[in-house]
């Protein structure tokens, strides 16, 4: 369920645009994105930070293109917000000494053994630091080369294709990068022992 919220403002934006246009598809997303806000807010007691700095995106560039009736505005979100990850996973590592992709996949490792192993004592997860040095190169890499990749469609190609990069395309990379992920840190999970 958490996933399809995710996502939600990414479909609902979709949806608008293939059935009416990138203004109202716009407009839809910057509603969809405050709804998101508030269902947090009431849900989890909190708004992650990564919320508030995509819907500032968001909210920034969608109003300028609704203004201004223009989508080159909207266009630049996705590079924003990949940039903007990617340059933060480099200033974390290199000036405050912090792998954000080794805290990241720790704390979703560490929440699924524990559901895993509900009542039961959970194992400490370790990556080595070197898998973890790696990973972290290898998402700034695809980040930023996401974020040159959308800007250079968005100029090069039509709106539909543009935004069908935008829906399947990104998805499609994030997902494969995901997947080389799982395979790099496999052999560093917890092991279910046998009968």
């Amino acid at each position: 369920m958490s996933a399809l919220l995710e996502y939600l403002p990414l479909i609902l934006f979709f949806g608008v645009y293939k059935f009416v246009d990138i203004y109202w598809a716009t407009g839809v997303l910057i509603v969809v994105s405050i709804i998101q806000l508030v269902y947090q807010h009431f849900t989890r007691g909190k708004i992650a930070t990564r919320h508030w700095i995509f819907f500032a995106i968001a909210l920034v560039l969608g109003s300028l293109t609704i203004l201004f009736q223009d989508e080159q505005f909207i266009k630049w979100k996705a590079t924003v917000i990949y940039a903007t990850l990617a340059a933060s996973l480099l200033v974390s590592r290199y000036v405050f000494k912090k792998n954000l992709v080794e805290k990241a996949l720790i704390g979703v490792l560490e929440s699924a053994n524990e559901k895993a192993n509900a009542g039961q004592e959970s194992n400490n997860i370790e990556l080595p630091p070197h898998i973890c040095e790696q990973l972290n190169l290898m998402w700034f890499a695809i980040l930023a080369f996401i974020a040159v990749l959308n800007i250079y469609i968005a100029y090069t190609f039509s709106l539909d294709f543009w935004v069908n990069f935008k829906v399947f395309g990104l998805m499609g990379i994030t997902f494969v990068a995901i997947l080389v992920t799982l395979v790099r840190i496999y052999k560093y999970l917890p092991q279910e022992e046998g009968n």
